[in-house]
């Protein structure tokens, strides 16, 4: 089931342009000459009318959103890191992560989760260290209040994530409100997912006040969690990801085994089956498995009989610069030599056919 990238995927690497300092100098260009926020959103293509609009009114959020790209796409590499598809972004691609996201697979279904998780992570985080002029600490957060530990009063900067996901959805969700197919839907619920995730990460911290530390009196606030723990929430949702079919009326979802549970508005879903991630295919985004580092030792998804789809690897012998001979002396330090060490690296080997390696 095929269809035409919808979401922030069209647009974003054309706003990273704009908004990130180390990609591109226009938006520092902007400032130092004047320019409008209206010159900038008016030239990222892909927007439809209503996110156009949060552009104009919030360049700001947008510049959020830009400078947290990279943390959820690294967080994305890392979950995938001993995975046939890696979560490898495209330097030239208008899409990112290529034409893979054209497949309503379940790494369709991670990657639109995770990244509207970090576009909620952005803005929120953007928020608290009072870099947006729409929003600051959450304001509901005043006043006394009660946990299982006794009565504490609300202070410091809780994080306004309840800001970051009315945003998020009004921003990212714009685009696929527009289409009334089964990939918008899709698209919705795994958006929708993703934004879920980071608030269910959202923790209380207090700090004491009285004689000697004593917790006489506290002081607590709402923080977001490393966002790593929202990976890992997401991972295991991409791992129990529940394969779904529109229902008659198309409004919505129906399992397509019916031995599975109905999904939840915290899982994951997906239409289609993902390739094997074997070879280099235009048509799936696949890069193939030709190169990558397989572990010998493994017998995960990582091992070079899974990684190398049975094709066989390569091995080489490296030398790299190590620590050894490590001593502690007192007090307190821990004195190292530097010692080179040879290791075998294996790296899988690429298919025999010359048709393998067309460029995608």
């Amino acid at each position: 089931m095929n269809a035409p990238l919808g979401g922030i995927w069209l647009w974003l690497p054309l706003l990273l342009t704009w908004l990130r300092p180390e990609v591109s100098s226009s938006w520092w260009y902007m400032r130092a000459t004047g320019g409008s926020a209206r010159v900038m959103c008016d030239n990222v293509p892909g927007l439809v009318s209503r996110q156009r609009q949060l552009c104009h009114r919030h360049p700001e959020v947008m510049r959020a959103i830009g400078m947290g790209v990279a943390e959820w796409t690294t967080e994305c590499q890392y979950q995938f890191r001993q995975h046939r598809w890696n979560c490898n972004t495209l330097d030239r691609d208008h899409s990112l992560f290529g034409r893979v996201l054209l497949r309503s697979s379940r790494e369709s279904a991670f990657v639109y989760a995770i990244s509207s998780a970090g576009v909620v992570f952005a803005i929120t985080r953007a928020c608290s260290q009072g870099e947006l002029k729409s929003c600051s600490c959450d304001p509901k957060k005043k006043g006394s209040a009660k946990d299982s530990k006794g009565t504490f009063d609300w202070g410091g900067c809780s994080d306004n994530i309840d800001y970051g996901i009315k945003f998020a959805r009004a921003f990212v969700d714009a685009k696929e409100r527009k289409g009334k197919d089964a990939r918008a839907l899709m698209n919705l619920h795994n958006n929708r997912a993703g934004r879920k995730a980071v608030k269910r990460f959202l923790k209380q911290e207090c700090k004491c006040h009285g004689v000697s530390g004593s917790c006489t009196l506290r002081t607590c606030w709402l923080a977001m969690a490393d966002f790593r723990k929202t990976g890992d929430y997401l991972w295991r949702k991409y791992n129990g990801a529940i394969q779904v079919v529109m229902n008659q009326d198309g409004t919505g979802f129906t399992v397509a085994n019916k031995r599975f549970k109905k999904p939840t508005k915290n899982d994951l879903v997906y239409f289609e089956n993902s390739p094997d991630y074997c070879i280099r295919d235009r048509d799936a985004g696949s890069l193939g498995t030709a190169g990558r580092v397989c572990n010998l030792t493994s017998r995960g998804m990582d091992s070079c009989e899974v990684m190398c789809c049975g094709r066989g690897y390569d091995t080489s012998r490296i030398t790299r610069m190590t620590k050894c001979e490590c001593k502690f002396h007192w007090c307190c330090a821990v004195r190292c030599q530097d010692c080179l060490e040879a290791l075998d690296v294996h790296t899988c080997k690429a298919p025999k056919s010359v048709d393998w390696a067309a460029p995608t």
